[in-house]
């Protein structure tokens, strides 16, 4: 009766979850605009390596199904989650709640809508192309959610960790940083969804690092792409997707840089492998079988920005800036005139997904640094729990109390690029952390 009942368990686990994969390619059809360098002077002109969009659909015991979806963009705008999260809703009837939109941070990508937009001098025929593929792109987020969904069948999730030493902290790295404090996060949480055979069906991996080894003019999908093609490779029939962690202040280093070169792309590749073997070793141990229900909330955290320039400030700056800090200062004039003032705060959205007791996945919006990831893995325990960030919109780089003290381009300096009126106050690291609390002890 003992050995009968063993054997019963993982049959009783697989009962319990359907899982369902997809992808679609979203190469660009023609010549367009890269994202994430701002310091590009041509658009794409080659394919290097296939861009894909991927759905990771999970239906537990009470029938709900949930959407993890992973791209390799550098990032999406509150339209694009927007748009494609009604789609979702009006045919599937799946909440916002229940879909999680994480993007790798490739910066070999074609822009898309307004993500960076006062990053780029685009002409009227490059922002046309941006378009017709933001519009493209609608579409296919879309087709993969639909037909993860459509895939749905019985399967059985299992959760390990791996570890890859190919982030560094980048602001140590970095001229005059040397002094600086330097943590990583290692980890390479994987989830797997295995069919009743056995086979594997999809792994959802993650690592909390820039995708920014490759820097050219080509398409491709850095080294993320690279793990997501070898794991593919290793077990054909399954998809591979990658969710970026807590990378805001970490790079891949060595790395060339405005190069995609054959080293370059020998880097990217490396570090690619280094990563998919990571996850394979996660796959080949004795990774735990996750129970649910699964449990999702979403809320979102006021985030308190420091004092705005006033009008006056704004308008001695159009005489003293040039470049991309006039066009920045010019768009904080554009919404002044237009709200009659700027944001005091942001409405920062946070996603806690709870597996039963097994796995909690806290989703964190646009670019937290590093300490978001070691915080809630000590505070909530690191060995159940996963932390993304480089969800919903990109909004701007997310400081620790730690990152904004010291200043530099993820505390204080990079605010420009995204358009907020100011750096984040003191609070935000608390705020965050609070709402994150808040959302883990809602009752089902």
């Amino acid at each position: 009766m003992r050995l009968a009942a063993l054997t019963l368990l993982p049959v009783l686990a697989m009962a319990e979850w359907k899982a369902g994969v997809a992808k679609f390619n979203i190469n660009p059809t023609e010549s367009i605009w890269l994202a994430g360098y701002g310091n590009r002077t041509r658009p794409s002109e080659r394919i290097l390596q296939d861009i894909w969009v991927k759905a990771l659909a999970l239906q537990d015991s009470s029938g709900q199904v949930a959407v993890i979806t992973t791209a390799d963009l550098v990032g999406l705008d509150t339209r694009t989650v927007a748009e494609v999260s009604r789609r979702v809703q009006a045919r599937h009837g799946i909440p916002r709640e229940r879909l999680l939109f994480n993007y790798s941070h490739n910066h070999s990508c074609p822009v898309t809508g307004d993500v960076l937009k006062l990053y780029y001098t685009l002409t009227p025929d490059q922002s046309a192309a941006v378009a017709r593929y933001t519009t493209r792109l609608y579409d296919h987020y879309e087709q993969a959610i639909g037909q993860a969904i459509a895939n749905l069948a019985p399967a059985q999730l299992t959760f390990d960790q791996g570890l890859a030493g190919i982030a560094v902290n980048r602001r140590r790295a970095r001229p005059g940083g040397r002094s600086l404090p330097g943590p990583v996060d290692h980890d390479v949480p994987v989830l797997a969804a295995r069919s009743p055979e056995g086979g594997l069906k999809a792994v959802l991996f993650g690592y909390s690092c820039h995708a920014t080894a490759l820097s050219g003019s080509t398409i491709n999908g850095d080294y993320p792409g690279f793990a997501q093609e070898e794991l593919e490779r290793r077990h054909p029939g399954s998809v591979a997707l990658f969710l970026m962690g807590c990378g805001g202040d970490a790079n891949p280093l060595p790395r060339i840089m405005q190069n995609d070169g054959p080293e370059a792309v020998d880097l990217a590749r490396m570090y690619g492998k280094i990563l998919a073997t990571a996850a394979q070793h996660a796959l080949d141990g004795k990774a735990k079988t996750i129970a649910g229900p699964l449990v999702t909330s979403h809320g979102t955290a006021e985030i308190p920005f420091q004092k705005a320039p006033t009008r006056e400030e704004l308008i001695a700056n159009q005489k003293k800036f040039t470049g991309a800090r006039l066009r920045y200062n010019n768009y904080l004039i554009e919404v002044l005139d237009r709200d009659g003032k700027l944001p005091a705060s942001y409405p920062y959205p946070v996603q806690v997904w709870r597996f039963g007791d097994s796995l909690t996945l806290i989703g964190l919006t646009g670019e937290p640094v590093v300490d978001y990831c070691l915080r809630f893995k000590r505070q909530y325990g690191s060995d159940t729990t996963w932390v993304a960030g480089y969800n919903n919109e990109l909004l701007s780089y997310i400081p620790s109390l730690r990152v904004l003290k010291e200043g530099g381009y993820e505390g204080t300096e990079g605010i420009p690029e995204y358009g907020l009126p100011a750096p984040y106050a003191w609070p935000v690291e608390e705020t965050i952390a609070q709402k994150v609390e808040e959302l883990l002890s809602r009752k089902p």
